[in-house]
C-alpha cells in the first residue's frame, strides 16, 4: 500500500486539469505499475470510483478508500465499480451513496449515473479530443458518428459550431446528450440527434451534409452491429458523399488490438484524399506502457481530388 498510494495522482497536482474536473487520478489498464494492472481510480466531484478488473482483498481497498477520502477533502463517497462481474455492479465503500452526477471538464457539464450501465457517459481519456472539436468548431456543420451521450457534440457547440449531427443506433444515450446540451443552456435548434444505424443510414447522413468537421469514434466491437476491423473501412470509403472540401476528419480507435497503422493504412486504401495532420495524444496519466494499444485519435483534412 506504500508503494501504491503515491502513485495515485490526486485532483489539483496536474496543472492543466483544474481539482474540480472530472478526470483520471490512476490508469493501471495502461501497464505501467506491476502488480495494479487491474485498478482505475477517477475523480467526479464529489466522488471517487475504484474500477477493479479483478477481485482484489477487501482491507486493501478500504485502507484505499480511507487514504482517497482523507486525501481530498471534497470527496463524500468512495464507490468501487467490479468491472469483473455479470453486469459491472457499483458498492459503497465508504461515504454517501450518490448515484447521480454533473460533472464538468473544461467549462462543460455532463449528466452522469453510477451503477445503471457499465459506462457512466464520459470517457475521461478523451479530454483531449473533445478540446480539439472545440478549439476547431468554429461556425461549421458537424457530423458525429457513434455519437454515445454527445461529449462532441456538447464540445463542438461550445466551440461554436453551426450545426451538430449526432448519430447513434442507440436512442438512449442520445437521449442523455440532449439533456446534457439543455443542462449547458445551448441553443437545440443547432443540434440533430438521429438513432439510426449508421451502415444502414447514409442517405439520412448526406441529408444534412456536407460536413466541415466529422468526427468518427465507433466501439471497437458490439454485437449485431459494428466489428471495427471489418467496418471502419466501409466508413472512410463514404467520405467523399459526406465532407466538404478542406473539411476536418477525426478517426478514433479505441481496439487494443489495433494499432495507428491500420486506421492509417485503412484511409490510404479506401480514401486517398484525406491528408494526415496530427496524431492526439491522450492525457498523460493514459500513456501505455506498450504503444499502441491505447486511444489512438488521427486528424485529417479532407481535399476533393
Amino acid at each position: 500500500m506504500d508503494d501504491f498510494f503515491p502513485l495515485i495522482r490526486l485532483p489539483g497536482n496536474n496543472e492543466h486539469i483544474p481539482a474540480t474536473d472530472a478526470q483520471r487520478l490512476f490508469h493501471g489498464r495502461g501497464h505501467q505499475y506491476a502488480g495494479f494492472e487491474h485498478i482505475c481510480i477517477d475523480w467526479i466531484e464529489p466522488v471517487v470510483v475504484i474500477s477493479l478488473f479483478r477481485e482484489e482483498d477487501e482491507n486493501f481497498l478500504l485502507a484505499l478508500a480511507q487514504y482517497l477520502q482523507r486525501s481530498i477533502p471534497e470527496c463524500k463517497s468512495v464507490q468501487v465499480q467490479e468491472r469483473f462481474l455479470a453486469k459491472a455492479p457499483y458498492r459503497l465503500l465508504l461515504g454517501e451513496q450518490i448515484q447521480t452526477l454533473e460533472a464538468t471538464e473544461a467549462g462543460i457539464k455532463y449528466g452522469l449515473t453510477l451503477g445503471k450501465s457499465q459506462n457512466h457517459g464520459l470517457f475521461f481519456d478523451m479530454r483531449n479530443g473533445r478540446k480539439w472539436v472545440e478549439q476547431n468548431a468554429q461556425d461549421k456543420n458537424v457530423l458525429n458518428l457513434f455519437a454515445y451521450t454527445c461529449g462532441f457534440s456538447l464540445a463542438a457547440i461550445a466551440g461554436g459550431a453551426r450545426q451538430v449531427v449526432n448519430i447513434d443506433i442507440a436512442k438512449a444515450p442520445l437521449a442523455r446528450g440532449r439533456d446534457n446540451h439543455r443542462l449547458n443552456k445551448h441553443p437545440l435548434e443547432k443540434v440533430k440527434f438521429e438513432g439510426v444505424d449508421i451502415f444502414k443510414s447514409y442517405a439520412r447522413l448526406r441529408k444534412y451534409g456536407p460536413y466541415e468537421l466529422l468526427i468518427c469514434d465507433p466501439p471497437s466491437f458490439q454485437k449485431g452491429s459494428v466489428n471495427i476491423q471489418r467496418d471502419y473501412g466501409k466508413i472512410i470509403r463514404r467520405l467523399p458523399q459526406l465532407m466538404a472540401d478542406n473539411g476536418l476528419i477525426m478517426l478514433c480507435l479505441n481496439s487494443p488490438d489495433l494499432d495507428q497503422q491500420f486506421l492509417k493504412d485503412t484511409v490510404e486504401k479506401e480514401c486517398p484524399e484525406c491528408e494526415f495532420i496530427e496524431e492526439l495524444l491522450p492525457p498523460d496519466v493514459f500513456i501505455d506502457a506498450e504503444p499502441g494499444k491505447g486511444l489512438k485519435v488521427l486528424i485529417y483534412r479532407y481535399r476533393k481530388l
